[in-house]
């Protein structure tokens, strides 16, 4: 059991940021994964918890009043704190739904076999809680959380890095919560069965279009509140995938096969201990492969063998 004293020692050393009626519940180190920053949004009628992360278990010693719970998509990290609200309503887009019902469902997100699953599905219970909660409510793209007094959430569906991901508006903030479009130095991830590349750069061209105050991230900065500064930080992030892709095509100089690009390392840096590393950069650079062909820019030279043309 734990120390109530040093659950409360550690709950006041975590920081928050008020937005006004919206509360960032900022994570240790910033929200560095594996833990991450949550929302915690007021209304004269409710409160609405978005992404519980591991940093609520630290503050599990002064826990806000919660009466719902909203995620911006299912992933190990934004579920991480689930498990201390078991009564609380949560809401999840119905393309992600699947991975609350079950673990099961949970690792079909992911796509992840062979040796490689059976260490991140146990991770997935001892290091992230994993609960399932088959109650979980669907909800679409323009679903509106109501929580009194003119405080609305509303989500925005913004698929890519998960087929369901959502950026969700906070009014009367103005506030834009971007999950894990995350504008870290990192840059886009899309290595898992239900991501796609091509959602993804769709979804940062939807971000840049929208208008708010503030913009805050699951991971790392937090909040920003200048739309200049907002834009530089998306521009960086967004070019992460140009480098890859700029990357890919100076190594595929020389015939390559799909196995020696995952052992070159093009989303982790070699020596990463990461024990997912192999399938996320089969899944993510197989689809910047796909597209190079497709434009004819790679071909496949020998059975299972692409160079640049």
């Amino acid at each position: 059991m734990s120390d109530p004293k040093s659950d409360a020692a550690e709950t006041e050393a975590l920081e928050t940021r008020s937005l006004g009626a919206a509360t960032v519940l900022f994570g240790p180190r910033r929200g560095k994964y594996p833990d991450g920053n949550s929302l915690l949004v007021a209304g004269a009628e409710e409160s609405l918890l978005i992404d519980p992360s591991l940093g609520m278990i630290a503050r599990r010693g002064a826990l806000p009043r919660v009466d719902r719970i909203v995620l911006s998509h299912c992933h190990e990290d934004h579920v991480a704190g689930l498990h201390l609200f078991p009564d609380v309503p949560v809401h999840v887009h119905a393309a992600d739904r699947l991975g609350l019902e079950s673990i099961d469902g949970m690792m079909e997100i992911y796509g992840f076999s062979g040796t490689v699953a059976d260490p991140w599905r146990q991770a997935l219970v001892d290091q992230f809680h994993y609960t399932p909660r088959p109650d979980a409510r669907s909800f679409e793209d323009g679903a509106v959380f109501d929580l009194g007094g003119g405080v609305r959430v509303t989500a925005i569906h913004a698929p890519g890095h998960t087929r369901g991901h959502c950026v969700l508006h906070v009014a009367p903030d103005d506030a834009l919560y971007l999950g894990d479009i995350d504008l870290s130095s990192f840059g886009p991830y899309y290595g898992d069965a239900w991501s796609t590349l091509e959602d993804f750069e769709k979804s940062l061209e939807l971000v840049r279009s929208l208008d708010a105050r503030a913009w805050v991230t699951f991971h790392h900065i937090g909040v920003i509140d200048d739309r200049a500064a907002f834009l530089e930080k998306l521009e960086r992030y967004a070019a992460v995938i140009r480098r890859r892709e700029e990357r890919l095509l100076e190594y595929l100089a020389e015939p390559r096969t799909l196995d020696e690009i995952v052992a070159h390392r093009f989303v982790y840096r070699p020596g990463d201990a990461v024990v997912f590393a192999d399938p996320v950069e089969r899944h993510s650079m197989g689809q910047h492969l796909a597209r190079f062909r497709e434009s004819g820019r790679v071909s496949e030279v020998e059975p299972g063998r692409y160079c640049v043309t």
